[in-house]
């Protein structure tokens, strides 16, 4: 009933006559939905084109070899899918953000967290984490954890305000950089 209701004021606005020189309102694109799903194999250059565009800006110190893993190839990537439920973010067509889940002793590791940067902010992190979360718990996981370099203080912050406790820090665990470990019960 509301939708009807939202609809007939729609229409009656439409029915009014414009004021003569009253400026017409701008025209609204509205985005396409947002959609949560599962990654195919399809989605794979896609990935790595996002892969690519998201992960550019951080290459400065880093290793060559942490490059390549952040930049895979499709067959890389694709040969890495293996044991791991991945999760996309589209809107239309469009690939804008990923998230991995692999299973281990009862608990769920977050791994490949991306969104375009030009999406951020939108809602589109939370919502793949809260796939990831779901599958989690269809899968009788008793925790989510996660990894994350103490530079990326947005994801830190992503994490703290996703309900993820801090479980402790790896001193100089990834190419000399610490890493802070995040944990959440199910």
């Amino acid at each position: 009933m509301g939708t009807e209701n939202q609809v007939e004021k729609v229409e009656r606005r439409a029915e009014r006559p414009a004021t003569e020189g009253a400026a017409k309102p701008p025209e609204v694109k509205e985005a396409p939905p947002l959609l949560i799903g599962r990654l195919t194999h399809e989605d794979v250059p896609d990935v790595v084109a996002l892969f690519r565009k998201v992960w550019e800006p951080y290459h400065a110190g880093f290793p060559p070899e942490v490059q390549r893993e952040w930049q895979p190839t499709p067959l890389e990537f694709t040969s890495g899918m293996e044991g791991v439920t991945y999760f996309a973010a589209k809107r239309g067509n469009r690939l804008i953000g990923i998230v991995g889940c692999r299973m281990g002793a009862g608990a769920c590791q977050l791994i490949n967290l991306c969104v375009d940067a030009e999406e951020r902010r939108h809602g589109i992190a939370t919502a793949l984490l809260a796939a990831a979360h779901g599958w989690a718990q269809h899968a009788n996981a008793r925790s989510l954890f996660v990894d994350v370099l103490v530079r990326f203080q947005e994801a830190l912050a992503l994490f703290k305000a996703s309900g993820f406790k801090e479980a402790g820090t790896l001193r100089k665990h990834f190419w000399g950089e610490d890493v802070r470990i995040y944990e959440k019960i199910l």
